[in-house]
């Protein structure tokens, strides 16, 4: 069986994007090369990322660009030529290289691909995603990146689970730019 995880950076004050749905302050940080190459390792291109339908047209429409390509190269070359796959059920096709669009049941869906041979899969942003594979318990592990800023209003990206979720700590790691990786495990 896949594993899936959860990345998502996260405010202070618990929201993953703010009032108008932007995270661009989760990337305004001090320059630490620690975190850089965290980053970097993490891009790999291995595994399969799975977004929904915001989060996939806001990441198709950056990472292919010359501008990403020249932010931040390693990153931007994992991302491109990783495999993805888009939850949509108005998306007509998915353009970004190696990206499958699935438009069934969201569970189903990824019950069948957690079934499927291969490495890991990993939902960037997506808070709609996240909170339901959360609370139907098909999330394996929750990677948080605390980044030290507090942004008032926004949404969690557990907005609209209807029951109460619990969950252990596996590890936490912080990093001299002051975020601070907590990784949680689903208490079953």
């Amino acid at each position: 069986m896949r594993k899936l995880i959860v990345f998502n950076n996260v405010s202070i004050d618990g929201y993953f994007v703010d009032a108008a749905g932007d995270m661009s302050w989760a990337h305004n940080m001090r320059p630490d090369a620690e975190w850089q190459a965290y980053i970097a390792s993490n891009a790999s291109g291995e595994g399969e990322l799975l977004f929904g339908r915001v989060t996939y047209e806001m990441m198709a429409s950056f990472w292919p660009t010359p501008a990403a390509l020249e932010r931040m190269p390693e990153v931007a070359a994992g991302m491109n030529r990783g495999r993805k796959v888009v939850f949509s059920r108005t998306l007509e096709k998915a353009d970004w290289e190696n990206t499958r669009l699935l438009k069934g049941d969201l569970a189903t869906e990824v019950r069948k691909l957690k079934a499927e041979s291969g490495g890991g899969m990993c939902v960037l942003g997506s808070g709609k995603i996240v909170a339901q594979l959360a609370e139907v318990g098909l999330i394996d592990e929750f990677h948080n990146v605390v980044v030290p800023v507090v942004i008032g209003k926004g949404r969690t990206q557990f907005e609209g689970v209807a029951k109460r979720l619990e969950f252990d700590v596996k590890s936490v790691r912080a990093f001299t730019n002051g975020n601070v990786l907590t990784i949680y495990t689903p208490r079953n």
